[in-house]
C-alpha cells in the first residue's frame, strides 16, 4: 500500500519479533464481515479475530493485545482494541475474545468508546490496514484500568515492550 502512513511501532525502538498466526486474518489480506463494526451503516459482526503467538521472550511476565487502523482519516489513527494483563501463560485467544465481558486481561476504552474489539468502518474507497499486535511485557500488570485511554495504555505498553508480533490484514468496500 504505497504512500500510506506508517505504522505507530514504526517510530518506536526496535525490539525483537516473534510469530502470531490466526484462524481468522491473514497478513494484508480482506478481512471477513465477522470482523467488521456493525453500525455506522455498516453490517459486520465485530467479532475479534483468533489469535495465537508463539517464540516470544522467556523473560515475557504478561500480554497485551492491540489493534490499530494508522489510515483513519483521524490524523491520529483509530485504536480499535487495547487488551491487556493477559498472563504469560495465555498464548492464544479464541475468535470473539474481546466482548464487553471478557475473561482474559482488561479491555480499556477503544476510539469507538467501548470496552471491546470495535471491528473495522472505513470510509468507502479506499483500504485500511489494521494492524493486531501482540506485546510481550516485562511486567504482570501494566499499572492502568479500562478507563484509560488507548493513547495512555499505548505509552504504558511501550515502556514494558521486549518483544512484538504484527499480523496485519485490511478491510475496505
Amino acid at each position: 500500500m504505497a504512500g500510506r502512513p506508517p505504522l505507530p511501532y514504526d517510530f518506536l525502538p526496535e525490539v525483537p519479533s516473534f510469530a502470531v498466526s490466526s484462524d481468522d486474518v491473514t497478513e494484508g489480506q480482506q478481512m471477513a464481515n465477522a470482523q467488521v463494526f456493525n453500525d455506522w451503516g455498516f453490517d459486520g459482526h465485530n467479532v475479534s479475530p483468533h489469535l495465537r503467538w508463539e517464540g516470544f521472550p522467556a523473560e515475557t511476565r504478561s500480554f497485551a493485545v492491540t489493534c490499530y487502523d494508522p489510515d483513519a482519516p483521524t490524523g491520529s489513527g483509530f485504536w480499535h482494541w487495547s487488551l491487556f494483563d493477559i498472563p504469560a501463560d495465555v498464548t492464544e485467544l479464541p475468535s470473539g475474545a474481546g466482548t464487553p465481558d471478557a475473561t482474559v486481561g482488561t479491555q480499556a476504552r477503544n476510539d469507538y468508546g467501548t470496552k471491546d474489539f470495535g471491528g473495522a468502518a472505513p470510509p468507502p474507497g479506499t483500504p485500511h490496514r489494521y494492524a493486531f499486535a501482540v506485546h510481550a511485557l516485562d511486567v504482570d500488570k501494566l499499572g492502568v484500568d479500562s478507563d484509560t485511554s488507548p493513547a495512555v495504555v499505548g505509552f504504558n505498553i511501550t515502556a514494558h515492550t521486549v518483544a512484538r508480533a504484527l499480523i496485519v490484514p485490511v478491510y475496505g468496500h
